[in-house]
């Protein structure tokens, strides 16, 4: 099928699902600009649909229901695309202002957050075509194998690599155990499994042998993440 069966389908898909308020923001929501990032970006881009979700429910740090323009699922990675109209977030110094704080607050929540420019969208397509090919390459590489071959890292594996890179590459075990709700030894044993596989490298202060932390020493694109 060509992209409109296939976005009607996708959309139709989404409008039986929802009740309530989350269905008329997805009607009200999935208008021009969203539907010509479907079009002219992510379809050329990706060629299906999977894992796409329109106009999909956040909280924000107030624990006010939110709905970002599109939402790409691919394994535990949650990649947002907002689609930035300059009459909508340039001109009003409060809506500009909120936007900005929710896009933080989201990528503390591990979203990618991806902001797209509705002109540039519609001048150069071209150049959001590439950009987004090269940064989320590995994510397409992710979906592609997922279910054919059993992952090389397990979750908490990959959980400690974004947390690392997160932290400027830095994984520090007991901040780790906080953060992820995990044990002390736990934290140990997955960064130690993470050395021998080549991802993590253990730092020690000064001359002692004791490991203070790890450092992530991977690529911060790699498909292993996902």
């Amino acid at each position: 099928m060509g992209f409109t069966e296939e976005h009607d389908q996708w959309l139709s898909h989404h409008l039986k699902r929802r009740k309530g308020e989350r269905l008329d923001a997805l009607k009200r929501g999935h208008s021009y600009g969203n539907r010509l990032f479907v079009e002219c970006v992510w379809w050329p881009l990706v060629g299906h649909f999977h894992g796409l979700h329109p106009e999909y429910e956040v909280k924000d740090w107030r624990g006010r229901s939110y709905y970002i323009d599109l939402l790409w699922k691919v394994g535990s990675s949650r990649i947002a695309f907002e689609i930035m109209d300059y009459g909508s977030h340039g001109t009003e110094r409060s809506k500009y202002r909120m936007d900005l704080n929710r896009g933080l607050f989201l990528q503390s929540q591990d979203y990618m957050m991806l902001y797209i420019s509705l002109d540039e969208m519609k001048e150069n397509p071209s150049f959001i075509l590439s950009t987004l090919r090269n940064l989320l390459f590995p994510y397409f590489s992710a979906a592609a194998t997922n279910g054919s071959m059993e992952k090389p890292y397990t979750r908490i594996e990959r959980d400690l690599m974004r947390l690392a890179i997160r932290n400027h590459r830095v994984l520090r075990p007991g901040d780790a155990a906080r953060e992820l709700e995990l044990h002390y030894t736990t934290i140990i044993k997955y960064s130690r499994m993470l050395v021998d596989k080549g991802k993590f490298r253990p730092v020690a202060r000064g001359t002692s042998p004791r490991v203070t932390y790890y450092e992530y020493i991977g690529t911060i694109q790699s498909p292993d993440l996902v």
